[in-house]
């Protein structure tokens, strides 16, 4: 039997390579692993113990999954990174201060149960649900 121990990476094909990588660095605080030639489009973002790559529809590898996404048909619904403990208020100034819309704070189920959690996109119009660490009660 299979048994996930946690998600290894993510590929997100893009027409504007440049705006997702720009938006996962500054934004999301995510750094330039590897990058595979111009001619193959692959950028791999270190997130956390994860990887992000950012896959260019123009480069070589782009190419073999067909036509870019639009905002009217994104390759994914979303994704959940969980994020270093930070307060909400403090999250919310942060990406405002990037310029990104940014919802409220709602209880969602992920990985390690009932957390708070907030949607935000990146410039592609993909979803990312960013989830602190649940507190940790000592009684």
């Amino acid at each position: 039997m299979i048994r996930i121990k946690k998600i290894d990476h993510i590929v997100i094909r893009t027409a504007n390579p440049r705006d997702l990588i720009d938006f996962y660095c500054e934004v999301l605080g995510c750094n330039i692993e590897r990058e595979v030639g111009e001619e193959f489009g692959l950028t791999q973002l270190r997130a956390g113990e994860c990887l992000i790559d950012i896959v260019d529809t123009e480069g070589d590898l782009g190419k073999m999954g067909g036509e870019a996404p639009t905002s009217k048909g994104n390759n994914m619904d979303h994704f959940c990174v969980q994020i270093q403990s930070i307060g909400e208020e403090e999250l919310k100034s942060f990406l405002k201060n990037k310029n990104i819309k940014v919802g409220e704070f709602a209880n969602r189920y992920g990985a390690e149960g009932d957390g708070r959690a907030l949607y935000i996109e990146d410039p592609d119009g993909n979803t990312i649900e960013l989830r602190p660490p649940k507190e940790k009660h000592n009684y």
